[in-house]
C-alpha cells in the first residue's frame, strides 16, 4: 500500500506538471487480509483497548442460507477470545495503515492546490463482520456487510455535511461523468449524486439492492429502504429488520403479522429486479483418458 501511494503521488505530480487532465483509481489492499501492517499501527490499539462484540441473548436465529459456512465457519467457531481480540486489533491496524496512505494522497492535493478542480471519492467494496453471529468476514446480507464507507469532496459540494439518503455504487460512474461533463455512451443503471452533494437534504433513492450467492443455485437478495432491510432467500425464507430501532439486526420481524404490509411492500421492490439468474460459465468436465 505504501508503494501504491507513492506511485499515485508521482502520477499526479507528473500529469499536473504537464498540464494534463488525469483520473486516478488508487486501490489499497488494507484492511483486507492478510492482516499485516507496520507495528506502529498495532500500537495504536494496545491489548485490552478494544471490546469484542457479543450477540445479545435472544437474538433471532439466522436462516440456513443467511450465514456462509465451510472452512471459514469452522475456523471462526474454533476462535478463542484471545484470537478474537488479536483479529480485531489487526483489522483496526490495517484500517489506520490504509488511512495514513490516503492522507498522503490528500496532502498531495493540498501541496499542488488541486482541490478546486478535483473530484475525490473514497469508498470500499464491502463492509465486514467482527463476531456478529460469530462471523469474521463479509458475504452476508446484513447491514455490516452490505454498507460501505462513502466520502466525496467535489467543487461546489457542501463540505462537512452528512447525506442520509440511499445510494448504490452504480451511482459512481454517472457522478464522475457529470462532474467531468462527459456524456454516457448508453443508458446507465446509476444516477449522478451531484444534486445530493450540493444539497445533502435532497431526496435520493427509495431503495438499494444487494445480492449474495450461496452455491448450488442458492442465493439471497436484499432491499434496503430508509428504515428497513428486507432479505429474501432462494429457499423461501425471509428476514426483515428495523434499522432505526434495531441497527444491529437482532430481531427478525419477517414472520410478525404486524409487519405483513411492510414485507409485501419490500417484496414488490425486489420484484423490480426480478430473481437472480447466474451468468457464471464453467468449462466442461475433463474426460478421463482411456487406458
Amino acid at each position: 500500500d505504501i508503494h501504491h501511494a507513492l506511485h499515485v503521488i508521482a502520477t499526479i505530480e507528473k500529469q499536473t506538471g504537464a498540464g494534463k487532465p488525469w483520473i486516478v483509481g488508487a486501490g489499497f489492499h488494507r484492511p483486507h487480509d492478510p492482516f499485516i501492517s507496520p507495528q506502529k499501527y498495532f500500537d495504536l490499539y494496545p491489548p485490552g483497548s478494544l471490546k469484542v462484540h457479543r450477540d445479545p441473548a435472544g437474538i433471532s436465529p439466522a436462516p440456513p442460507l443467511s450465514m456462509p459456512g465451510g472452512g471459514f465457519a469452522d475456523a471462526f467457531n474454533a476462535f478463542t477470545d484471545a484470537e478474537r481480540t488479536e483479529f480485531l486489533r489487526a483489522y483496526y491496524a490495517g484500517v489506520s495503515f490504509m488511512d495514513a496512505q490516503v492522507g498522503r494522497l490528500l496532502d498531495t492535493l493540498d501541496r499542488l492546490k488541486l482541490w478546486d478542480k478535483t473530484l475525490v471519492i473514497f469508498s470500499g467494496d464491502n463492509g465486514y463482520h467482527h463476531n456478529e453471529r460469530n462471523w469474521w468476514n463479509k458475504n452476508t446480507l446484513f447491514e455490516r456487510s452490505c454498507r460501505v464507507p462513502f466520502i466525496v469532496a467535489a467543487p461546489g459540494a457542501k463540505a462537512g455535511q452528512v447525506c442520509r439518503s440511499l445510494i448504490e455504487l452504480v451511482d459512481l460512474y454517472p457522478t464522475v461523468a457529470d462532474y467531468c461533463r462527459v456524456a454516457a455512451p448508453h443508458a446507465l443503471a446509476g444516477q449522478s449524486l451531484r444534486a445530493r452533494l450540493e444539497n445533502p437534504a435532497a431526496k435520493g433513492r427509495d431503495a438499494a439492492y444487494t445480492l449474495v450467492s450461496r452455491g448450488a443455485g442458492g442465493y439471497g437478495q436484499a432491499v434496503r429502504t430508509v428504515g428497513w432491510r428486507y432479505i429474501q432467500w432462494s429457499d423461501g425464507r425471509a428476514e426483515l429488520y428495523d434499522e432505526v430501532n434495531d441497527p444491529e439486526e437482532t430481531r427478525n420481524l419477517a414472520g410478525d403479522s404486524g409487519h405483513a404490509a411492510l414485507v409485501k411492500e419490500h417484496q414488490h421492490l425486489l420484484a423490480r429486479v426480478g430473481p437472480y439468474t447466474s451468468t457464471e460459465t464453467r468449462p466442461p468436465p475433463r474426460r478421463k483418458r482411456a487406458e
